[in-house]
């Protein structure tokens, strides 16, 4: 099946949920209106990410049940899409995680908390410990994690192991100094994700300069042979970045001749791997 995919680039303001609904509202709208079936945002788009303390992001956390959430399922209900987008969850016992959902015009399908801390997160968030969640939809398996968890292949497997055929990944990718003639490196590893596990994958990025820290805006879409659809270059500005792609072919994991991709691992050899 070919299905429009559309990443959506947006600007959250730090610390104002209910604003951040507004520019979610508008954005998803648009990328609905231009025929995208699967919509992504950015991480943490519910709250912004540059928190001073604990304290700070907790005034703009919220349950998953929440308000934020509630405006998520109806817009994929109204459009009829999937919506996979972060948010900073409220938990039980006054828990914050980084995390993200799954919703589709049925409403919430799956909630996923990042697992892999980067840098001060660790200080605000718990992290979570369930592995990355595997949703069947209208249009395909679905999954999801959070910027940099892309970062760690064996996470990524698990969900390319599971029968996953796009992986929607919301992120921050904040700059940092940089190659101006090569392609930032936060996409090439998303590529070399879809690569080499035989799924799509688009990441979505955001923009605004957030207490002095700017952000790559490299959101991309990207096949199962591990090709840039879409997106890719950094840029400051917002975008919606979409483009048509081919879950079917994350179904077939051969990569030439006699060769595939999962029947050819050798996991009894990996084991230092783990440790």
């Amino acid at each position: 099946m070919t299905v429009a995919v559309a990443a959506c680039q947006v600007s959250p303001v730090l610390g104002d949920p209910q604003a951040n609904r507004c520019i979610v509202a508008a954005a998803v709208g648009d990328a609905a209106n231009a025929g995208a079936k699967v919509v992504v945002l950015p991480e943490l788009v519910s709250s912004g990410y540059v928190f001073s303390g604990r304290a700070e992001a907790a005034r703009s956390a919220e349950p998953v049940d929440g308000p934020t959430i509630q405006l998520w399922c109806s817009l994929a209900r109204t459009h009829h899409l999937v919506l996979v987008g972060g948010f900073c969850e409220l938990g039980r016992d006054d828990a914050l995680y980084n995390s993200a959902v799954i919703v589709d015009h049925t409403g919430l399908r799956a909630v996923y908390r990042k697992t892999h801390m980067w840098d001060r997160e660790r200080l605000i968030f718990t992290p979570g410990d369930a592995p990355p969640p595997v949703v069947d939809t209208e249009i395909g398996r679905i999954s999801t994690m959070i910027c940099y968890d892309l970062e760690f292949p064996e996470w990524v497997r698990i969900p390319a192991l599971a029968g996953a055929q796009l992986l929607a990944a919301p992120v921050n990718w904040p700059t940092y100094p940089r190659r101006d003639d090569q392609r930032p490196l936060e996409v090439v590893r998303a590529q070399a994700d879809a690569s080499v596990n035989r799924m799509a994958v688009v990441a979505c990025d955001r923009t605004g300069v957030e207490r002095k820290v700017g952000w790559v805006g490299g959101s991309v879409v990207i096949d199962a042979d591990g090709w840039v659809l879409a997106g890719g270059n950094a840029t400051a500005e917002a975008q919606t970045v979409t483009a048509e792609v081919d879950l079917d072919l994350a179904l077939d994991k051969r990569v030439g001749g006699l060769s595939d991709i999962h029947s050819d691992r050798r996991p009894e050899l990996y084991e230092r791997v783990t440790r």
